[in-house]
């Protein structure tokens, strides 16, 4: 009976830690989405703010397919299209199921310094297979025709190279004018979603992340909730990072701050949260203008 209570237990707990919060704990819903430019698949390095660094992206419009060169695990490469090299391993995988079938062995038994080279045969020819199974399983990386240098999507922490080996987008000077602004679109974004005024978004943030805080306000009203954040403050935040590109800056910032984070039903009862206790959470945000405009938010992250 003491199993039982103890597995039951158990099953409950998993339960509700996979279970969907009913919450959406602010704006984002404690996602990461939006577009970084070229480093949207890049980790942001990690801030006094947020040691750990920032959770990798999860949903962006920006294509995944982008050159780049001299990540980890992205170097030099081949790819072998031999027809000689493709008939030699048929031949080999041949023989050698034909050996098996008539009691010769794998390679018909062979003697001597046969028996070695045939030893070497049949590495080789485990090797390719459990290459190929890897490759059908878990895939592998694209290489261009002509070349044999990898190009392919990096990774979250890889860095992107153009010419010269330099990282893309130049970098860019954040000064305290920039800091205030960063702090007004915060508060001005939490408002705006909690009164669910996606026109007031649209002047804080840019398309893309206007569409997914539409889509998380459509998920509360079809659940006829509402999720209220009110009283935010900036209680630390640093600069990760900040660079210009295509004639726009960006700006990456982790963020500490606290509000009162309640989710009300249809009659105003509070399903979720709190009007009177604080929440504090910490995530990066990043800021885009073009060249002489205003700060929008462009992308939110976690952090790890």
């Amino acid at each position: 009976m003491c199993r039982s209570r103890t597995f039951f237990a158990l099953l409950l707990s998993l339960a509700l830690a996979l279970a969907p919060a009913l919450g959406m704990a602010a704006a984002g819903d404690g996602g990461s989405f939006g577009s970084r430019g070229s480093r949207t698949y890049m980790a942001p390095p990690s801030t006094r703010t947020s040691p750990y660094g920032a959770a990798p992206m999860q949903r962006s419009i920006t294509p995944r397919e982008s050159p780049y060169y001299g990540s980890p695990g992205y170097g030099y490469g081949y790819r072998s299209h031999s027809p000689f090299m493709s008939g030699l391993l048929g031949g080999l995988i041949g023989a050698g199921i034909g050996g098996l079938l008539f009691g010769h062995g794998l390679f018909g038994g062979m003697h001597g310094f046969g028996s070695f080279f045939g030893l070497l045969i049949q590495l080789l020819l485990i090797w390719w297979v459990a290459r190929w199974l890897l490759r059908r399983l878990f895939g592998t990386p694209a290489y261009p025709q002509g070349t044999g240098l990898a190009r392919t999507a990096a990774p979250p922490g890889a860095l992107p190279y153009g010419s010269g080996g330099a990282p893309a987008g130049g970098p860019l000077q954040i000064g305290p004018p920039d800091y205030q602004a960063f702090e007004q679109v915060l508060q001005a974004v939490q408002a705006a979603w909690s009164a669910h005024d996606l026109n007031r978004l649209r002047q804080l943030a840019t398309p893309e992340m206007v569409a997914v805080f539409g889509e998380q306000m459509a998920e509360q009203a079809s659940r006829g909730v509402r999720n209220i954040v009110t009283d935010v403050r900036l209680e630390q935040g640093d600069l990760a990072e900040a660079w210009n590109e295509g004639g726009r800056d960006y700006a990456t910032v982790a963020m500490r701050f606290a509000m009162h984070d309640a989710t009300r039903d249809a009659s105003g009862r509070i399903v979720d949260g709190s009007v009177t206790e604080w929440v504090s959470t910490t995530e990066y945000w990043t800021f885009v203008r073009a060249r002489g405009g205003q700060w929008i938010l462009s992308a939110i992250q976690q952090t790890r």
